[in-house]
């Protein structure tokens, strides 16, 4: 007689052994730590001592708040500049990287570098080179507008955006690369015949095919440098005076130092707020430009 077997379960139970201890770790340092912090927006609290629940006190305030006008237009100028420059330079790179040149993986290895290394190592790095080697450069060579110490004047913001961009750029080139390297030749080979070349078989076929991956970098671009904090912190620490001052880092330096821990969280609620309602717009006018092409 045939022995009778159970059925199989549909899902492999050692993929719940996998995910469930991740789950809960998320949970537990993510999720709870992020309602608190919607708990506290709520209240007076200063990071110690007793509370009390304001109601929406600290969200009034928070439009009332004039360090929060400055701090929110420079945090958006600059994702901004560092969203266009990152995507520009890094499909460029890419592209370059998908044909046939020497010593590609080499090339490959050499600008990912960067983002293998912390960003406040590469941001103290760059202090340095800003304020030594630069300006000696600048004296030497008698050319004035190198010979001071950009990190210290008005344009600082312009030498965090060009390390920002630096080191962002290798993890958008990856994505591009992967995204050109899922194109078929001979769709290529089919344009060539009809004579498409250049910049219009780059915006013709190999921009719409790769639109997928341009809407990944685009929307982890906008969210990463709205939250922009460890460059600013290791190059400039918000100055000169409150210049360079992203929302991340009045968020810090107000909730941590400033015993604002209360306001600063409806702070932090507000940005995530933001973010979240851009990257679901951003998600959704490409989506509708991908199913266009498509």
């Amino acid at each position: 007689m045939k022995q009778k077997h159970g059925k199989k379960p549909a899902v492999n139970p050692a993929f719940y052994i996998m995910v469930i201890p991740f789950a809960i770790l998320f949970f537990m340092f993510h999720t709870v730590p992020f309602l608190q912090g919607i708990f506290y927006s709520f209240t007076d609290w200063k990071g110690y001592g007793v509370w009390h629940t304001v109601g929406l006190r600290n969200y009034i305030q928070f439009f009332k708040d004039p360090a929060m006008g400055q701090t929110y237009g420079f945090t958006i100028k600059f994702a901004i500049f560092a969203t266009i420059f990152t995507n520009v330079l890094s499909l460029a790179l890419a592209c370059g990287l998908n044909t046939k040149i020497r010593f590609k993986n080499t090339i490959k290895a050499i600008y990912f570098l960067p983002y293998m290394l912390g960003t406040l190592i590469i941001g103290f790095v760059f202090n340095f080179i800003f304020g030594n080697v630069i300006p000696q450069m600048g004296q030497a060579l008698g050319i004035e507008t190198l010979s001071t110490n950009i990190l210290g004047t008005e344009k600082a913001w312009l030498g965090i955006l060009f390390v920002t961009v630096w080191q962002s750029m290798a993890f958008n080139t990856m994505i591009y690369l992967s995204g050109l390297q899922t194109v078929d030749q001979d769709v290529y080979e089919a344009a060539d015949l009809d004579g498409a070349q250049g910049m219009t078989r780059f915006m013709k076929i190999t921009f719409p095919l790769i639109a997928p991956f341009f809407t990944i970098n685009m929307v982890l671009s906008v969210k990463n440098f709205l939250m922009a904090f460890d460059q600013i912190m290791a190059m400039t620490g918000g100055g000169p005076g409150t210049s360079t001052t992203s929302i991340s880092v009045l968020i810090y330096k107000r909730g941590f130092d400033g015993g604002q821990f209360a306001y600063q969280s409806a702070n932090a609620v507000i940005l995530f707020l933001i973010i979240a309602g851009i990257s679901i717009f951003q998600l959704k006018v490409l989506e509708k430009r991908e199913a266009k092409v498509n």
